[in-house]
C-alpha cells in the first residue's frame, strides 16, 4: 500500500486526535469544509478508502502533519539507532538542536521530537479505529461476513502496530480503542501501566482473521501478526509465549505474496530494486514518482544521507566507533563480544578528503561493510568511498556514513526523486523492514535462552551468521593502491580497485557449542550481541536494551546503563580529532532515560490524566 491514493477523508464522529491540539468544542463541532460524512462513507469502497488511510501513516509520516517527517518516521532512526550508540546525529553541531538533546540524554517532556512523534502514532490509532467505527454503519451489503471479518483484523493489526510504536518509546501509553471519542466525553484516558496485554490481543485477534497471503503488497497477513505479537509479549517478557508462536511462524511463516520466510542476501534487505523479498515480514512500503512529491519516500530518512555523495544532503546519522568496532571478530570469525572496544578499526577521522588512505586488514565480520560507508571501501556502485569528502562535519560526526537506507546509482533515475521540491534524490523507495525474518529468528534465540534451551538458542544464532558467512554476499573491490598525478605522486581521486577480492579482510564463523558449555548468562549475551551486528542502524537498538533492562523488567541487570556508558566511554577515549560536544557532555540517567519523556504538550492537553515517566 502507498501513501499516493488520493482518496482524502475526515469522518467528523472521530475528528479528535487525541494528542491533537484543537482549542475549543464549538470548532469540533463543525464538520470541516469539504469533509465526508460516515452516511456516504458507509460502503466497502469508503471503507476501503478509510482503512487505506490507516495504511498510509504507517511509516509515520503524512501530509499535513504537525512536525518534520524526519523526527517521526517508524525507522525510528533518532530513538532507536542515534539514542542507542549506533550512530551519531551527525551534521554539525547546531543543526537540529532537539535531535541533539535526545542524543545528549537531556530531552524533556518539552522536546518538539518527541511531542510530534506521539501525535503520529496516536493519528495512526485513531485511523485504525475510524475503520471500526465505520463498519457497522455499512448497511448496502457491500460487505459480506468474511470481508468484515478481515477488515476488523486489518483495522486491530494496524491499532497494534501503533500503539506497539508508542509504547516502545513511553511504555506508559494511554490505549485508545474505538469507543473513545470526544462525543462520549472519555477521550482523557490515562498511562497509569503499560499496556503490552492489549497491544498483545489486538495482534491475536488479527491473527486469527487474516489470510496468510494479500493481494497488495504492504497488507499485514496472519504472519506478521502473529511475529508483532511475539515481539510484544517478549517486550512484556512473556518468553515461553513468545517462543510458541515463533517456533510457528519460523515453521509455516510466509510472506504476504506467499514465500516461504527464508534468509536471501543480506543486502538484498535493503536494496529498493530487492525489497520486499522472502526475508520480509513485515515492509513499511514506499515509493517514488508516484505524484506525491516524494512524502511516500521513505520520508523519515530525507536527511539521513553522505553530505557530499548520494544525494548530495544532509550529513546525518553517522555510525559510531562503537558500532563499527562491535565487528571486530577472532581467529575463528566470531565476535569479540567482551573485547571489542580494545582499539579502534583503522578509520579517516582526521585524514583530509584528498589524501590517500588505505584501509586496515583487521578481521571483520562481512555484514560491517552493508552496515557502514567508510573510506576505502566500495559504498555500494557508487565507487570507492571517499571518507572526509563526504562526511558534513567529520569532527562533530566521525568518519563513518550510513548506507541501508541509500540507493544505487545504477537504480537511481528509478528508486529516487525529490521531496518537497527541496532535496534532490532524497525520497528514495528503499522501504522499511519492520520486522524481517533474521528478526524472528534472533527472538527465538532469545526466548530460547530464557526458556534454557541453549543449544536451540545456538542454532537459530548460527542460521544468521552461515548467511553472513556465505561468501557469495560479501563486499568486493579491494583498494590495491592509486595512480599517480602528474607529479608522479598517489592521487586519492584515483583508486585502483581489484574486483576479484574482498574489499576487506572478512572472517565470519559459527558457534560450536559454546552457548550450552559457557551457559546461560553468556548465551544471552551473545544473542544480544548478535542481534547489535545483524539489526545496526535499523532503529532497534534501544528498544532491546531497554526491554532487556531490569528497571524495566527484563533479565540483563542494569545492561542499558552498561552498555550505553561503555558506548560513551570509547567515543570520549578517541581523542582529540573527534570534537563532539554533544558526546562530551552526554550522560546517561539510570532508572530515567530507559524511555522517553512523556510530552509535556500531551500532559497539559489532558488537564493531568496522563502522568510524566519516572525521573523527568
Amino acid at each position: 500500500m502507498k501513501k499516493s491514493f488520493k482518496l482524502k477523508v475526515i469522518i467528523p464522529a472521530t475528528l479528535v486526535l487525541l494528542g491533537a491540539t484543537y482549542s475549543c468544542k464549538k470548532y469540533l463541532d463543525q464538520a470541516p469544509i469539504g469533509a465526508l460524512i460516515p452516511e456516504v462513507l458507509a460502503t466497502r469502497a469508503g471503507v476501503d478508502g478509510v482503512l487505506i488511510g490507516a495504511y498510509s501513516v504507517v511509516d509515520g509520516v503524512f501530509d499535513g502533519q504537525a512536525g518534520s517527517p524526519w523526527e517521526t518516521g517508524t525507522d525510528n532512526w533518532i530513538y532507536g539507532s542515534v539514542v542507542a550508540g549506533d550512530a551519531f546525529k551527525g551534521s554539525n553541531p547546531g543543526d537540529q538542536p532537539a535531535a541533539a538533546n535526545l542524543e545528549a540524554f537531556s530531552a524533556t517532556g518539552a522536546n518538539d521530537y518527541l511531542n510530534d512523534k506521539w501525535r503520529v502514532c496516536y493519528a495512526g490509532v485513531q485511523r485504525a479505529n475510524d475503520v471500526l467505527r465505520l463498519l457497522p454503519q455499512v448497511k448496502d451489503g457491500s460487505v459480506t461476513a468474511d470481508q468484515q471479518k478481515q477488515y476488523i483484523a486489518e483495522a486491530r493489526f494496524l491499532r497494534g502496530f501503533f500503539h506497539l510504536e508508542a509504547a516502545k518509546l513511553w511504555k506508559n501509553v494511554p490505549y485508545i480503542d474505538e469507543t473513545i471519542t470526544y462525543g462520549a466525553n472519555n477521550y482523557n484516558v490515562p498511562n497509569s501501566g503499560p499496556i503490552w496485554d492489549k497491544i498483545a490481543a489486538d495482534f491475536a485477534a488479527a491473527a486469527a482473521d487474516l489470510p496468510n497471503t494479500q493481494p497488495q503488497v504492504g497488507r499485514a497477513n496472519k504472519w506478521a501478526a502473529l511475529a508483532f505479537e511475539a515481539k510484544t509479549l517478549m517486550f512484556n517478557h512473556k518468553y515461553a509465549d513468545a517462543y510458541t508462536i515463533l517456533k510457528n511462524v519460523i515453521a509455516n511463516g510466509v510472506t504476504a505474496s506467499g514465500a516461504k520466510y527464508a534468509l536471501g542476501k543480506y543486502a538484498d534487505n535493503f536494496n529498493p530494486s530487492t525489497k520486499n523479498g522472502p526475508e520480509g515480514v513485515f515492509v513499511v512500503q514506499t515509493s517514488v514518482h508516484d505524484g506525491a512529491n516524494g512524502l511516500n519516500g521513505n520520508a523519515g530518512s530525507v536527511l539521513n544521507f553522505p553530505s557530499g555523495g548520494p544525494a548530495g544532503c544532509c550529513g546525518f546519522f553517522q555510525p559510531t566507533f562503537d558500532f563499527v568496532n562491535s565487528f571486530k571478530v577472532d581467529a575463528n570469525g566470531l565476535p569479540l563480544i567482551d573485547s571489542y572496544q580494545n582499539g579502534y578499526i583503522t578509520n579517516d577521522q582526521g585524514v583530509p578528503a584528498g589524501t590517500v588512505f588505505t584501509p586496515g586488514n583487521e578481521l571483520l565480520d562481512a555484514r560491517l561493510d552493508w552496515s557502514v560507508g567508510r573510506r576505502g571501501i566500495p559504498y555500494l556502485d557508487w565507487g570507492i568511498c571517499p571518507g572526509a569528502a563526504w562526511a558534513r562535519d567529520q569532527p562533530n560526526g566521525g568518519p563513518y556514513l550510513p548506507i541501508k537506507n541509500v540507493y544505487y546509482k545504477a537504480a537511481q533515475s528509478t528508486t529516487s526523486d525529490s521531496y518537497g521540491g527541496w532535496a534532490a534524490n532524497q525520497a528514495t523507495s528503499n522501504s522499511y523492514n519492520a520486522i524481517r525474518y533474521a528478526d524472528v529468528l534472533l527472538w527465538a534465540a532469545e526466548c530460547a535462552v530464557e526458556t534454557s534451551d541453549l543449544p536451540a538458542a545456538e542454532g537459530y544464532v548460527n542460521q544468521v551468521r552461515a548467511r553472513a558467512a556465505d561468501q557469495s554476499g560479501w563486499v568486493k573491490g579491494k583498494l590495491t593502491g592509486y595512480g599517480l598525478d602528474d607529479k608522479g605522486n598517489p592521487d586519492a581521486t584515483k583508486p585502483i580497485v581489484d574486483n576479484s577480492q574482498f574489499a576487506a579482510n572478512y572472517k565470519v564463523g559459527l558457534y560450536s557449542g559454546q552457548f550450552l558449555a559457557n551457559g546461560q548468562a553468556w548465551a544471552r549475551k551473545a544473542v544480544y550481541f548478535e542481534r547489535k551486528l545483524e539489526l545496526g542502524m535499523e532503529g532497534h537498538r534501544f528498544f532491546d536494551l531497554s526491554r532487556w533492562d531490569a528497571v524495566n523488567g527484563g533479565p540483563a541487570g542494569n545492561i542499558m546503563t552498561t552498555e550505553i556508558e561503555k558506548f560513551l566511554k570509547n567515543t570520549r577515549d578517541f581523542g582529540d580529532k573527534f570534537t563532539s560536544a554533544v558526546m562530551k557532555v552526554a550522560k546517561f540517567g539510570s532508572n530515567k532515560n530507559e524511555l522517553f519523556p512523556i510530552p509535556q504538550t500531551q500532559i497539559d492537553l489532558s488537564k493531568g490524566t496522563l502522568k510524566q515517566n519516572p525521573g523527568y
